[in-house]
């Protein structure tokens, strides 16, 4: 009798790490994956996109289970086409927001801010990085006023700038107390997120192990940047890309190669090959 893996839940980042380096898929990846989630393997998706902005990635797999989006805020079912779970700002994040949009107007400190909702965003200051980013996710969105926002449903708010504008808003963040009351991680040298307070991915993904009824050691997650650190610091099997960054190697128990050679792969079949399993009963 083949044995199956329904006590497992598997969850990949996707630039850097399902994809490889060119955003492409490698087949190594697609097979382990269905290979996986035929012998009963939960596998999903963590990412900050939208709904339908993960959806084009979510759909090039097998995946079995609801992904995780917005990087935590949110918990997806794309069968049941329903948000299961989800995590919003708050007044304190919301006052934050319009304080940055008056501090960071000039024009040689300028920051571009997008807020996020479950499938739709509000650029409230736009540029080059705004504009950008949505071309490149082919968000839905509108370019508007921070008034014209609804207050209700702020999943996450992405601040983007030049290195050094975006070092700036960290000493400000450093220097406030809204340190304390919103979730803040840099998902790039280009992009400070804000999210509510204690929402990362991690969270999303424990949230829906407990929906799945799976123990946390049982719980594996493949991340490759900084933005991941959260996540793989919150799972009972953190596993990194191969070039992820030495800080990120040293908080994972599992490193698998490079992006472009098929990292998720590399991590499945150490599941699949049951050494993980004898790791976690040694």
């Amino acid at each position: 009798m083949n044995k199956t893996f329904e006590n497992w839940l598997v969850v990949s980042d996707i630039d850097g790490t399902l994809n490889n380096k060119l955003r492409m898929l490698p087949k190594r990846n697609y097979e382990a994956i269905q290979k996986f989630t035929e012998a009963g393997g939960n596998f999903t998706l963590a990412s900050g996109r939208t709904v339908s902005s993960l959806k084009r990635n979510y759909d090039r797999v097998t995946p079995n289970q609801p992904a995780v989006v917005l990087n935590g805020s949110g918990i997806y079912d794309y069968s049941k086409k329903e948000m299961l779970w989800r995590s919003t700002i708050g007044e304190d994040g919301q006052k934050f927001t319009r304080e940055v949009i008056c501090e960071y107007s000039d024009a040689f400190k300028s920051l571009d801010i997008g807020i996020y909702f479950d499938d739709y965003v509000y650029v409230v200051k736009n540029g080059l990085f705004g504009t950008g980013t949505m071309l490149i996710d082919k968000a839905h969105y509108e370019v508007t006023s921070i008034d014209a926002v609804p207050k209700e449903g702020w999943m996450k708010v992405i601040f983007w700038g030049f290195p050094p504008t975006i070092n700036s808003l960290r000493r400000l963040i450093d220097r406030s107390e809204i340190k304390e009351k919103v979730n803040f991680m840099a998902s790039s040298l280009w992009s400070m997120e804000m999210l509510a307070k204690n929402t990362h991915k991690g969270v999303g993904i424990m949230n829906l192990a407990d929906m799945l009824g799976i123990e946390k050691n049982h719980v594996a997650a493949i991340g490759d940047y900084y933005n991941d650190w959260d996540m793989l610091k919150t799972v009972g099997l953190p596993a990194c890309a191969g070039q992820a960054p030495k800080p990120i190697h040293e908080i994972c128990k599992y490193e698998a190669c490079h992006c472009n050679d098929g990292c998720v792969a590399d991590l499945l079949e150490y599941i699949m090959s049951g050494r993980a399993e004898n790791d976690i009963n040694k």
